[in-house]
């Protein structure tokens, strides 16, 4: 009798790296995590350490195989997900970063997106790569390294560097980095980059030129399910296939069997991202939302999605942590917020990165606003926990728009969602049913069943469909006067925190 097999994903998150192994019917058998230091060396600046991150990234795969109590023998394959334009630039012959990982909620290129817009405007290459000009992307994150870091343009223009999201910097450590590393990236990540046309899922050599970015830097661009290569420096995973990448959003809506036009899923972690399948052509968005991959299997066509991305949840909660210490842990938040009935008027708007969908404000930041000398901390509680629903309210509402197909129920995932104050505070909002599935890892999960199908390991995404259960439903109970006045005040606070950064304000 053979002896079962497992499929590992390996997710490389914003604030953790965890490798999860799952079984055929898609539960977790071991979770191994490790939290990484986060960076903040000036206000709006967000960093990695992309050695840290590896090491990482081997500790949590061996604290998986002991607790599973298998070896990489047992696993079919292994998948990688992660956070998406968080930037790694590195030396290809030493394997040395030129500098710190750049984050994705870094706000540092405010001006060279400023610079690249000129008079075309921050959608100049929308219809290209789905798109607005943003601090959040690869490309200006790229731009800034090569301008800042002594020496790294030249490294680059002599073809020494290579640039990666954190799924191109772990699969080419896994594969042997100096020693034939593979640099190599799937649909779903060069699609946050602004250097990929959307359509053709292809480099687009002149706007890289713009950005001043040697292509040679570039990984190859893949699917996001075959085989890409083999284990090698990760000794732990020696000779395993590594045959799927989703970045983490687009791990989630395929964990979440969200393959027919129109379904959608809202992931709660450091930030919230909702996204909505739209089949197989790209639709830009008219209402402030991404157009993006959200995934291609093997040869078949890519399928595409609207994004709506969030920069602050669950951080916000963290910040509520450690910043002001006013809970010892995360999951305190639900208690302290249920001390009072309400919000008592307070409205916490968390512009920390500026505001993403739908405003897209770079220069808005965080603001309090309502407090009166009745506001305590439960309330600040509260309005921590309201602010992601209010939000994904902010970006359904876009999405509803743009698809012109009213939702009917939300998926989501997560953290947050073991919260019940905010789910039920999100399904009021809404006005649909919010569920969430029984295995609610969906962001590992997805990255698992990309990597599993291209080995044959899943029969495909009906396998996906088949292992997909609810886990719980929240529906809607509250006064629609009520949400409609909470919801207007939430509004009239987000414009509080427009144009605050001015030239001369850091």
């Amino acid at each position: 009798m053979s002896e079962e097999k497992y499929v590992m994903a390996i997710d490389q998150g914003t604030t953790s790296s965890r490798a999860i192994i799952f079984n055929h019917s898609g539960e977790i058998v071991a979770v191994g995590q490790q939290e990484f230091t986060q960076i903040f060396p000036n206000p709006g600046w967000v960093e990695h350490d992309p050695l840290e991150i590896w090491d990482s990234v081997r500790a949590v795969v061996a604290d998986a195989f002991a607790k599973a109590g298998i070896n990489r023998h047992q696993l079919a394959a292994v998948g990688i997900t992660n956070q998406r334009e968080t930037t790694v630039v590195w030396d290809k012959n030493t394997g040395e970063p030129v500098y710190n990982a750049i984050v994705w909620q870094d706000t540092r290129t405010a001006a060279i997106t400023r610079e690249l817009a000129g008079d075309k405007g921050m959608d100049r290459y929308k219809d290209i790569c789905g798109l607005g000009l943003s601090t959040y992307f690869s490309g200006p994150k790229i731009k800034w390294i090569l301008d800042n870091v002594p020496g790294a343009r030249e490294k680059a223009e002599a073809g020494d560097l290579y640039f990666g999201n954190t799924d191109s910097w772990v699969l080419w450590n896994m594969t042997g980095g100096v020693e034939g590393g593979i640099h190599v990236t799937d649909v779903t990540n060069a699609s946050r980059t602004m250097l990929m046309d959307i359509t053709k899922l292809e480099w687009r050599e002149d706007i890289a030129s713009d950005f001043g970015i040697p292509v040679s830097m570039l990984p190859e661009i893949r699917s996001s399910s075959e085989v890409y290569g083999y284990g090698r420096k990760q000794g732990l995973l020696i000779d395993t296939p590594i045959s799927g990448i989703l970045g983490d959003q687009q791990a989630a809506t395929f964990g979440q069997a969200c393959f027919e036009r129109g379904q959608a899923k809202n992931t709660y972690g450091t930030g919230c991202f909702m996204l909505m399948n739209t089949g197989d052509e790209p639709v830009f968005s008219a209402n402030g939302l991404l157009t993006t991959v959200a995934y291609k299997i093997g040869e078949q066509p890519a399928v595409y999605a609207l994004e709506g991305s969030i920069a602050v949840a669950g951080s916000l909660v963290q910040w509520l942590r450690d910043n002001l210490g006013m809970i010892e842990k995360s999951s305190d938040i639900q208690a302290l917020a249920e001390t009072v009935e309400d919000n008592g008027g307070v409205y916490f708007v968390p512009a920390f990165s500026g505001l993403f969908a739908p405003y897209w404000r770079d220069d808005a930041r965080g603001a309090i606003v309502g407090l009166t000398r009745y506001a305590n901390k439960g309330h600040v509680a509260r309005a921590v926990e309201e602010s992601t629903a209010f939000q994904s309210r902010e970006v359904l509402d876009a999405m509803n728009a743009d698809s012109g197909v009213p939702l009917k129920e939300l998926k989501v995932d997560g953290g947050m969602t073991h919260d019940d104050l905010v789910m039920q505070f999100q399904a009021d909002l809404c006005g649909v049913d919010v569920v969430r599935p029984k295995v609610i890892e969906t962001t590992a999960l997805g990255a698992a069943y990309a990597a599993g199908i291209a080995v044959g390991f899943w029969d495909g995404t009906d396998d996906v469909i088949a292992n997909w259960q609810e886990g719980k439903r929240w529906t809607p109970q509250a006064d629609q006067a009520e949400v409609d006045r909470t919801f207007r005040l939430w509004k009239k606070a987000v414009t509080r925190t427009f144009d605050w950064v001015d030239d001369d304000v850091k």
